[in-house]
């Protein structure tokens, strides 16, 4: 992907007394008090802007926070504990918090070397439309603009799309370059034989990444309620276990990509059952056969897992999105656990997204053996459905025109 990289016009000494706006990705879970919970996002943006302060540009940086009503500002949508995190981060001189500047759109005044935070972007008027006023404004505020928000990468809003269209520079921080060179590495170039691990609750929210991948792929390992309805499709029974009997076809329609591919999608051979949707249920493991109409199916069996972890070891890329079993209970947590420890332990470059996988991750305690750890939820996944998010489409157009 031919994109303008932040990284390279701060080698090239092009940052010094300009005024650079960076899009970061700082919405962070905030408890009832207004506390965070979880900074994983605050911190990944740190980079961006200490290259930005280290090459001594006048620094601006943005981001949303929850689902605030355009115009309409409450207390709850502010920024302010993203400020104070985000001071302590980056120590002195803002170890009490970055200034945090409200109304911002007509104007801002900060110093070289010197970083602003501006109030969360989604309370002003067009910025969800991406209206052409609005974008117009946000660009005159900056000589450069930097999108370092991959999680909002799926959205042409003013401060991902628009801005980007009229700033006089527009290019990508070094957390958008990163997971642009680990999807490209995963998806557009990858080492043979690609595995990709998709599971979820439903085929329907993840059928057009289902399709896409069966293109692509060598080995499409599903899981959770996904894997129920190809099970069904495959003939086998599932109990009362969550499917969608009406995405039959579909599935059909996914392993015969597959298999006219000499591709596979692997089919449990045995499962882990309970009668009750519950952490203290009995587990009992069952072939893949003998599931009863009574029985809910949990998590993969022992033999599953381990034939998926074999071919897991062996792979040349593997790209993760869902865990294949609900590995929140102790007892039906073997067949994530063992997919888990099987990525760790393979040299294949990895990629992982998605909320309830990094979950995994976390719980397992593989993010060393992880190649790359995405950022972004639904981003992943519209790079995984194979669509062109519209901040990479901006950035390569504002590339190309300037080349």
């Amino acid at each position: 992907m031919n994109i303008l990289r932040f990284s390279d016009l701060c080698a090239q000494n092009r940052v010094r007394g300009q005024r650079v706006f960076i899009r970061a990705d700082l919405n962070v879970p905030l408890d009832a008090a207004g506390h965070i919970t979880e900074d994983t996002r605050i911190r990944a943006s740190i980079p961006c802007i200490r290259m930005a302060l280290d090459a001594g540009a006048a620094v601006m940086v943005t981001s949303h926070l929850g689902r605030p009503t355009e115009g309409a500002f409450q207390p709850e949508d502010s920024l302010a504990p993203v400020a104070r995190r985000l001071g302590e981060l980056l120590g002195h001189p803002y170890e009490n918090g970055v200034p945090l500047l409200a109304h911002w759109v007509d104007g801002v005044t900060v110093a070289p070397g010197q970083v602003v935070l501006l109030e969360n972007c989604r309370v002003n008027v067009g910025e969800k439309k991406n209206k052409e006023d609005l974008a117009r404004k946000l660009a005159a505020l900056c000589d450069i603009f930097v999108n370092d928000a991959f999680g909002t990468a799926h959205r042409a809003e003013g401060t991902t799309y628009g801005i980007a269209q009229y700033a006089p520079i527009a290019c990508a921080g070094p957390l958008l370059s990163a997971e642009i060179d680990a999807l490209t590495k995963a998806l557009a170039q990858p080492q043979r034989p690609l595995a990709a691990i998709v599971a979820g609750s439903k085929v329907s929210t993840k059928l057009t990444i289902l399709q896409s991948l069966a293109d692509k792929v060598d080995q499409l390992i599903v899981g959770g309620g996904i894997a129920n309805t190809f099970m069904l499709a495959a003939g086998l029974p599932i109990g009362k276990s969550l499917a969608e009997p009406d995405l039959l076809d579909a599935a059909r329609s996914v392993m015969a990509t597959m298999k006219a591919r000499g591709a596979e999608v692997p089919i449990p051979t045995d499962v882990v059952t309970a009668k009750t949707f519950a952490a203290d249920a009995p587990a009992t493991i069952k072939a893949a056969t003998d599931v009863a109409e009574d029985d809910l199916i949990l998590d993969i069996g022992p033999e599953t897992a381990a034939r998926l972890a074999a071919q897991l070891t062996s792979a040349g890329t593997i790209v993760w999105n869902g865990p294949v079993g609900v590995f929140e209970f102790s007892a039906f947590e073997n067949g994530t656990r063992t997919i888990a420890q099987a990525i760790a332990q393979s040299p294949a470059f990895s990629i992982a997204g998605g909320g309830d996988t990094l979950a995994a991750i976390a719980k397992y305690g593989i993010e060393q053996q992880v190649g790359y750890i995405s950022t972004g939820g639904g981003a992943f996944l519209e790079v995984l459905e194979g669509k062109t998010l519209p901040a990479f489409e901006i950035l390569e157009k504002r590339a190309a025109a300037t080349s």
